[in-house]
């Protein structure tokens, strides 16, 4: 097998395992549903173990990585994490998951003796969140108890802690291990040329797809009612020592930090948030609460947890004012006409684009949309977003959706929008030129991987690592035994 098939191989059975972390961070139904699920699954393979302890051992030390010790129940555990959200587990081994988990254990292991520490705050905010989130589907703390076999909530909440922490820290040491590393041009052709022709990789069939959008805009009185809101949470946490962070998680109505009391860990200023939105933060001391401000997501307040030279830590709320139904009336018909328009040749699409459309990041491209895992213009059918493939998989050429209704994923505002598929291509074997983004891409991750790779045969060397007997003929990815 040539190594670029055993590097996506691999990586496909990486990001299997990396469902099971993803589900402890409750960013979706699924997986909210799955980490129930999860929990009964194991209550029940628990209770069957009091009465036949030969069928699932859940004591006894599997391996020990620096600070971290393994149980043999983390491995069970992991492996009924897999089954409940339906994985195939015909081929991932007890060797192999242990292996995962060890390496998780030296990241966390070597973050910590590299300063790359997580706040107790962040961790708190995100178990509360999960904590919460569980409460509600399982119907009372008795019964999420109950699941997880503890007496009492702060055990409870110990536990998801640790987990929770050993999982960020993880991430947070992986990201720092791969956070400088780029690829040149010339290293992408290097990289597609020592692919043998018969073994380069097969891209599905994709498409290019336009969109036109109309975002209404809410009137002056209920901007008010918003600044007002936000003003009185500001004082409130200013005046009564009121937690910015619960206040976060009640009110905001930011999807990618509510969860987490509103927290956003080291922004810089070359970070990808809002010009506006930076400037604010970076003209703030620690400790501040900034007045009410606008972006295009609506209003926010901020307040700064903590400075690091050019790097902050913050809270945000975000509170988006309320549109009318006339307002989207009004932006749903002038969509209609500006669709009629370009059936009717007055003016192409992407000149529609440029004149009536509201959204910044298209309109000067002619309404051209960019997938968002590389910035390319071309969507894989096959790894779509399912909600845009079905708003496009009946478009045939050159036909126009009629007026989409879509609350914005990013938190902003409700929207109308018109589609369009611009253009389509059948799959294909990979060509240099014409498929480069997506060779790059490649050539980047196999760099990520070796940079990985090679950090972690040198930090086993460094740090104590002990595999139990039973676990030291696994033929495991990374000398663990030290051979």
């Amino acid at each position: 097998m040539h190594k670029i098939t055993k590097f996506l191989v691999l990586g496909a059975f990486i990001f299997a395992l990396e469902m099971i972390s993803a589900q402890n961070t409750g960013t979706s139904d699924s997986q909210k549903e799955s980490t129930a699920s999860a929990m009964q699954a194991e209550a029940e393979i628990k209770k069957d173990s009091s009465e036949n302890s030969k069928r699932i051992k859940l004591d006894g030390i599997a391996a020990v990585v620096g600070d971290y010790v393994i149980l043999d129940s983390d491995i069970d555990k992991t492996l009924i994490d897999l089954k409940s959200q339906g994985a195939s587990t015909e081929d991932i081994t007890r060797c192999g998951l242990l292996g995962k988990l060890m390496e998780d254990r030296l990241y966390a292991h070597q973050a910590v003796q590299d300063s790359l520490l997580v706040s107790d705050d962040e961790v708190a905010a995100t178990t509360e969140a999960q904590i919460q989130e569980l409460v509600s589907r399982t119907g009372s703390m008795a019964k999420l108890l109950r699941f997880y076999r503890k007496d009492n909530e702060a055990s409870l909440r110990e536990e998801i802690s640790k987990i929770n922490k050993l999982r960020m820290l993880s991430e947070k040491m992986q990201r720092d291990i791969i956070s400088e590393i780029e690829i040149t041009p010339e290293e992408v052709r290097q990289f597609f040329n020592k692919i043998p022709k018969d073994e380069r990789p097969v891209f599905g069939a994709e498409l290019e797809i336009s969109q036109i959008v109309k975002q209404p805009k809410p009137t002056d009185v209920e901007k008010q009612k918003v600044v007002d809101k936000l003003n009185t949470i500001k004082a409130d946490v200013e005046d009564n020592d009121a937690s910015f962070s619960v206040k976060a998680i009640l009110y905001s109505q930011d999807p990618g930090s509510k969860a987490k009391g509103g927290l956003y860990t080291g922004i810089t200023k070359k970070s990808g948030f809002d010009k506006t939105f930076k400037d604010v933060a970076f003209s703030l001391r620690q400790g501040e609460v900034s007045d009410p401000f606008e972006t295009m997501f609506g209003f926010h307040i901020i307040y700064i947890e903590k400075i690091r030279g050019q790097e902050l830590d913050l809270r945000h709320i975000l509170i988006q004012p309320e549109i009318s139904q006339d307002a989207l009336d009004e932006a749903k018909a002038e969509l209609d006409s500006i669709r009629q328009n370009v059936l009717d040749g007055k003016f192409t699409f992407a000149e529609a684009a440029l004149n009536f459309s509201d959204e910044k990041e298209t309109k000067f491209d002619g309404g051209l949309l960019r997938n968002p895992t590389n910035f390319d213009s071309k969507f894989e059918l096959t790894k779509m977003d399912p909600t845009l493939y079905n708003q496009v998989r009946n478009l045939k050429d050159n036909e126009i959706s009629f007026p989409l209704f879509e609350e914005d994923p990013r938190g902003g505002g409700p929207k109308y929008k018109i589609l369009k598929v611009t253009n389509r291509y059948d799959e294909h074997v990979a060509d240099f030129a014409r498929d480069y983004t997506k060779i790059q891409q490649l050539a980047l991750t196999e760099k990520q991987y070796k940079a990985i790779k090679k950090w972690m045969d040198k930090h086993i060397q460094d740090t104590y690592i002990s595999v139990n007997d039973n676990n030291r003929d696994c033929n495991f990815a990374n000398n663990w035994v030290k051979n």
